[in-house]
């Protein structure tokens, strides 16, 4: 069994890759944002309950954790044994009789990789495979009660998932010392009953199910300011290496306190962009550096965003955000939103609605959807776009959008996936193309607002746009007027000396019978400079 003692690095690093410990990374502990959860109860009182959380959050770290603590004795009084056992090797694996068998091995090889006895599997009838061994388990670590946490159960699916929990449930009326597992975990991406009425074709469990054998749902939130802080301060006091507050800021701002995010960032800049060894103070723009390397390096954790943008559900709520859309049935109920909110793609507050759940995100999300336009567009050296001392004319790149989007867009969308975001994405395809290397684009868009909000800085100039689009059931008179107040409010809050571009996408399905030279406009209304395409 690996514990502390055994393996103990003289500097420990921030960790991105698996489960944490505490001998070999920095961490904080990650009960502390479990939220609504009563981790004492769970064991005292023979509940199973379950946590579900994004991927990437600290799950696998929490529970492995939580095993290690109650194996110590300090947690319960050494009265009980816990065992983590991931059932990841069951995914997508709708049979039972293949499944089971599967499950029942990975519990042997946990419990002998955690160092605690080892159950014996006596049957070969799938409908009561897992109900013997957690029998037979618990009778092996007698007299302690069993406890175990089962990870990464969402993964189980149809006829699997369903005799997994008749399984559970079958043995939790005589659950107990020496009988049955006295409590159970059951973590993952999704709330127990969302999964099971996937499993159940659509329908939702009724209150008669024999699904009802939680007794919470618990959430695990992500780092806040104060946490993000205290996390790097575990390297300060082992290395000497400070951090500003500004750099700090910059982490909690662009990550929203998603744990990977600000291991990532850490780490990034203080093994890559700064030498591992180095005491430099990491500042703002070390984590600026290292936020881009993590863009463009396409890790796995990013990577997988694109998978889940293809689903037809998150496409429809992602879009709904991308082009600020007011639509009533993007609500917090609906099963698509709930799925977008569990994968942690999107999040809700009272003060800013549905929104991507962080700026990394939104810009990676941004990146992976216009990938197709950005990698086809002319290159940047074809434009007119650079001053000749070396910085942007804006005024001259939106021209040449201009007229891309006259030659090129028919054509373009019609291979869109995402069809009412289509000017929005290669808008900022065509400002990315130059952009990239010589400055950043920050993006603000979210349900309801009917509008998308870009702050451009090339070379420490900023540019602000604002994207809009015209609707059947408007003009764009009345479109131009409302935004022209909106883009001056957006404006004072980034940089009230930047120069203004309002651009504005005709949608109406008469503009496309209107003749490009009319459809095509460049105005000045006072200090914004108006855009038609």
């Amino acid at each position: 069994m690996i514990t502390a003692d055994k393996i103990k690095r003289p500097v420990r690093f921030f960790n991105t890759t698996g489960p944490c410990n505490p001998w070999d990374h920095y961490m904080l502990p990650p009960e502390e944002r479990l939220v609504g959860a009563q981790l004492h109860r769970y064991i005292r009182d023979q509940l199973y309950w379950v946590l579900h959380a994004p991927r990437q959050t600290g799950k696998t770290t929490f529970l492995q954790n939580w095993m290690r603590e109650i194996n110590s004795g300090r947690f319960n009084g050494n009265n009980a044994l816990a065992c983590y056992v991931s059932v990841e090797s069951c995914q997508g694996i709708a049979e039972p009789e293949r499944a089971m068998p599967t499950m029942c091995e990975a519990i042997r090889q946990y419990a002998s990789a955690f160092g605690v006895p080892v159950p014996e599997l006596k049957t070969t009838v799938a409908t009561s495979m897992l109900s013997d061994i957690l029998k037979n388990w618990s009778e092996l670590v007698a007299p302690k009660s069993l406890i175990v946490l089962f990870d990464e159960t969402d993964v189980l699916v149809d006829e699997t998932l369903i005799s997994f929990l008749r399984q559970l449930r079958g043995g939790f009326a005589t659950r107990g010392t020496g009988v049955f597992p006295a409590s159970v975990a059951l973590v993952g991406m999704r709330d127990l009953k969302d999964y099971i009425t996937a499993a159940k074709g659509g329908v939702a469990p009724n209150p008669g199910s024999p699904f009802n054998i939680k007794e919470d749902s618990v959430v695990l939130s992500n780092f806040g300011r104060e946490d993000i802080a205290r996390l790097f301060a575990q390297r300060t006091g082992e290395t000497g290496q400070e951090i500003t507050g500004e750099a700090l800021d910059y982490v909690y701002d662009q990550s929203r306190g998603q744990p990977w995010i600000v291991n990532s960032l850490f780490k990034r800049a203080t093994m890559r962009i700064l030498d591992e060894n180095s005491r430099e103070t990491v500042t703002v723009d070390h984590i600026m550096e290292a936020r881009e390397q993590m863009i463009q390096a396409r890790e796995t954790h990013l990577d997988a965003l694109e998978v889940r943008l293809r689903d037809p559900k998150i496409r429809r709520v992602v879009e709904s955000i991308i082009i600020g859309a007011v639509d009533p049935g993007i609500n917090r109920t609906n099963s698509d939103v709930q799925l977008a909110m569990d994968l942690g793609l999107i999040s809700w507050t009272t003060e800013t609605g549905f929104v991507i759940a962080n700026p990394i995100y939104a810009d990676i999300l941004t990146r992976y959807l216009n990938a197709g336009y950005h990698d086809n567009l002319p290159p940047p050296s074809s434009w007119q776009w650079q001053k000749a001392d070396g910085s942007l004319d804006m005024d001259a790149l939106l021209r040449e959008f201009q007229q891309f989007w006259r030659k090129h867009s028919e054509i373009w969308e019609e291979k869109s996936d995402y069809t009412e975001a289509f000017p929005h994405l290669l808008l900022m395809a065509f400002l990315q193309r130059v952009i990239n290397g010589g400055g950043r684009i920050e993006r603000e868009y979210a349900a309801g607002r009917g509008r998308m909000d870009l702050a451009v800085e090339y070379r420490k100039r900023w540019f602000i746009l604002e994207v809009k689009l015209v609707h059947k059931y408007e003009t764009p008179e009345t479109v131009q007027a409302e935004s022209l107040e909106q883009i001056a409010r957006y404006r004072d809050r980034i940089n009230a000396a930047a120069p203004a571009y309002l651009v504005i996408f005709d949608r109406r399905p008469q503009a496309k019978e209107t003749p490009w030279e009319e459809r095509l406009g460049w105005t000045r209304e006072g200090t914004v400079t108006v855009v038609r395409g």
